[in-house]
């Protein structure tokens, strides 16, 4: 049996030595931060997602053995334990071969193959299964028994039947196969429900669908699966049964007598009402597990760049949140988002409440020297903006900013706690104000499943995403860094090596003793030990602290080499920090030792050029286009300015600012093949894009940021000779081209309808 550290290193193509390396860094208590940053000479410079790799792996093997030595105990009490089944036992790779092995010896439920071997039938199904020329009727007579329940020579054969059925969907070989057979050729089949057509109208798409389950995209199989959930549509995972029936045959026909025939018999049995089940739940159950991942990674990744967006940095920021009939909420926040005075106006709804309302802005701007102002992009978002720009306020940034998730956040016991005599419009507020500020230090507050990114989170397994998400967060606060003496609990709590807890305990010692001065003071704090200040202190950075380097990501283990750097060229470390042609006379290779190389030595001369940089990109105002509002507004052909919001596989999201996105599909993201959405787009990222198409009563709106488009003739017309229109899929005579019509472009689409709109505009 190869070792776990093997079995990875062949995976994940790296060296054996450096999971290793690894595995006991993470048996020890390292994070993933902590490994990939500060310990890249004992990995080799694995990266976070390499880590979390062998993270994830190892504890996935570890399971498999817990399962296998349960499996050894139970065999070896119910005395089956032979040494051909220790060595496939031992040898198995995967839990379902691991399950098929045991399978036949598994205690279980009454069956029927059970209660006719308690029947005294089980000699004569092994006699049948063996398939040699004898006397069926004869054999099978003698085991006719009405004390035990076999009253006829049919009883007795059907008896048997049942046994052999059993036996067949129980085999380790037969099980194998058909695994891989389901695997291959099985499609997945749904229909709607009868009398659920008006009630399930989001999933007409599904109404009538197939496609191999080998080939469907993981948001097509959550989207089919709800649909049954909901109770609207009818899912089948199956692959054609005569198939599935030859290559049983072939392995346990082996005759052409009475008692092959009755195999045969059992055999057809044993596939439709044992085998097939089982082989579509395993099948459903690992292509749901590859749908969640496959949804987990899209949200990751849209998670971690919405985290990582640009801050605009320490601003005094009045903050709006929109409303019509309820009016406005106003907040103002200093530099570090402390809330100084909160106000409500009412620009929509009279013309002596718009002046009041221009007045109070205009005088609360002077009052706290507002530098940028932040609306949320919600209802009246974009009406409140226009409004805001009309007033013309002198050297002030005014941005939309997206809200999804303040709400969510307002209510919350962090909210709660924070303001806890501020009613939840002022939360919501404040909040939009700090995203503007700080998104990374306002987001993290929210569960990031609330935050409005991803694609059918809800349906998931919520455990594996929480998992997922946390990792993320984790990896983009330590990938930016804490500022320690003003750093919330919240944020803290996903430094390295902390927590909740000793987050909690750094801002109680914080509001007790003051400031830290240095990181050496972290120790102080209750209950954090040298383990925890050893993961979580290249994090925290302390402004102006007594030590120049606890500004840095340099590592508290690693001040001595920077002193000793500083004293070989006969100056001080905050003098090298600041003098670039120094640095440029550091001679890397001679303070390399045995504890560290070049990795690390790189890394430090890097801080020294600059001191915990920031590695978000610069912030930049945005704006929509002036009076583009609603849906209404817009019209075909129109180029506008816009924010990615959400990545999913089959496209991206663009807010336009008419409180509606639009869908870029794959198809209209460039000029060419896109296979990956985020290899064109980022969350957050500014794009310029066309409306190709709006239907205004199901609220889509379709987008394109191809260089060249036409959008008279409709979405997605083709732009070339090269580029030909698939055909529609016609359910019982062709081959299906696998995406529903939601998620296709006219480009892929009804050549009529094209002719009918091509014709509409020479009326």
């Amino acid at each position: 049996m190869l070792t776990h550290h093997k079995i990875i290193a062949a995976e994940l193509k790296v060296a054996e030595k450096q999971v290793s390396a690894t595995v006991n860094l993470l048996d020890e208590g390292a994070t993933v931060p902590f490994i990939s940053r500060y310990r890249k000479e004992l990995t080799g410079s694995l990266d976070e997602v390499q880590v979390a790799a062998i993270r994830d792996r190892v504890l996935q093997l570890r399971d498999l053995d817990k399962r296998r030595e349960a499996i050894l105990k139970s065999m070896t009490e119910l005395g089956k334990l032979t040494p051909e089944l220790e060595k496939q036992i031992n040898e198995a790779e995967t839990i379902s071969f691991l399950e098929d092995i045991y399978l036949p010896f598994k205690p279980k439920r009454k069956t029927r193959a059970s209660m006719a071997k308690d029947k005294g039938l089980e000699p004569l199904a092994l006699q049948i299964f063996d398939q040699q020329n004898f006397d069926l009727n004869a054999a099978a007579d003698k085991f006719i028994d009405a004390e035990k329940g076999v009253n006829t020579l049919d009883e007795a054969l059907a008896g048997a039947r049942d046994i052999i059925a059993e036996m067949i969907s129980e085999n380790l070989e037969a099980r194998t196969k058909m695994r891989t057979y389901f695997q291959e050729k099985a499609e997945f089949k749904s229909e709607v429900i009868k009398g659920k057509e008006e009630e399930g109208i989001k999933y007409r798409d599904y109404f009538e669908w197939t496609e191999p389950v080998k080939t469907a995209a993981s948001h097509r199989v959550l989207a089919m699966r709800r649909g049954e959930k909901e109770l609207i549509l009818r899912l089948d995972a199956l692959p054609p049964a005569e198939g599935a029936l030859s290559i049983l045959e072939n392995q346990f026909i082996a005759g052409n007598n009475a008692a092959s025939k009755q195999v045969q018999h059992a055999l057809e049995d044993g596939y439709k009402r044992l085998l097939e089940p089982a082989m579509e739940t395993e099948l459903r159950v690992f292509t749901k597990q590859k749908a969640d991942e496959e949804a987990i990674r899209v949200f990751a990744e849209n998670a971690r760049q919405l985290l990582l967006a640009a801050p605009m940095g320490q601003k005094n920021v009045l903050a709006i949140d929109p409303g019509f009939r309820t009016g406005c909420k106003v907040v103002c926040l200093d530099k570090q988002g402390k809330l100084l005075e909160n106000t409500a106006i009412y620009p929509h709804t009279g013309q002596g409440n718009v002046k009041n309302a221009e007045t109070t802005l205009v005088q609360l701007c002077e009052k706290h020297n507002i530098e940028a102002i932040a609306i949320g992009n919600g209802t009246a978002g974009r009406e409140t903006e226009s409004f805001v720009r009309n007033l013309n306020l002198p050297n002030v940034t005014i941005v939309m900013v997206n809200e999804s998730g303040a709400s969510i956040y307002s209510a919350s016991e962090v909210a709660r706690e924070e303001f806890p005599t501020q009613d939840i419009t002022v939360r919501g507020a404040v909040s939009i104000g700090r995203r503007l500020m700080d998104p990374l230090a306002e987001l993290v507050k929210i569960d990031p499943k609330s935050i409005g990114v991803g694609q059918y989170q809800h349906d998931v397994d919520q455990n594996k995403l929480q998992a997922s998400l946390d990792d993320t967060v984790i990896s983009a606060v330590n990938a930016v860094g804490v500022e320690l003496n003003t750093a919330s609990k919240q944020i803290l709590a996903y430094v390295s090596g902390l927590g909740p807890t000793l987050a909690q305990n750094i801002v109680d010692y914080r509001n007790t003793n003051g400031a830290f001065k240095n990181r050496e003071s972290l120790k102080k704090v209750p209950r954090l030990g040298g383990k925890a200040y050893e993961q979580a202190a290249g994090f925290l950075r302390i402004r102006n602290a007594e030590n120049v380097l606890d500004t840095s990501g340099v590592h508290p283990e690693r001040y001595a080499v920077v002193d000793k750097m500083a004293k070989d060229l006969g100056t001080t470390v905050s003098a090298l920090m600041k003098d670039t042609t120094l640095q440029k006379q550091i001679k890397l290779q001679q303070y390399v030792t045995n504890e560290i190389g070049l990795p690390t030595l790189t890394d430090i001369l890097k801080e020294l050029a600059k001191p915990g940089r920031d590695p978000r990109e610069q912030f930049e105002a945005f704006s929509f286009t002036d009076g583009i509002n609603e849906i209404a507004d817009l019209r075909i052909g129109m180029k506008l300015p816009g924010i990615v919001t959400n990545i999913t596989n089959f496209g991206a999201f663009v807010d336009i600012g008419v409180h509606q996105d639009g869908l870029v599909h794959t198809s209209q993201l460039a000029n060419r093949f896109v296979a990956n959405p985020n290899d064109i787009v980022k969350v957050h990222q500014k794009v310029e894009v066309t409306v190709m198409e709006v239907d205004a009563a199901r609220k889509r709106i379709s987008l394109s940021m191809k260089t060249e488009n036409n959008p008279k003739l409709g979405v997605g017309s083709p732009k070339s000779k090269e580029q030909k229109p698939r055909q529609d899929f016609k359910q019982n005579n062709s081959k299906p081209n696998f995406k529903p019509k939601h998620e296709q472009k006219d480009a892929d689409g009804d050549l009529q309808e094209k002719l009918a709109k091509l014709k509409g505009m020479f009326k």
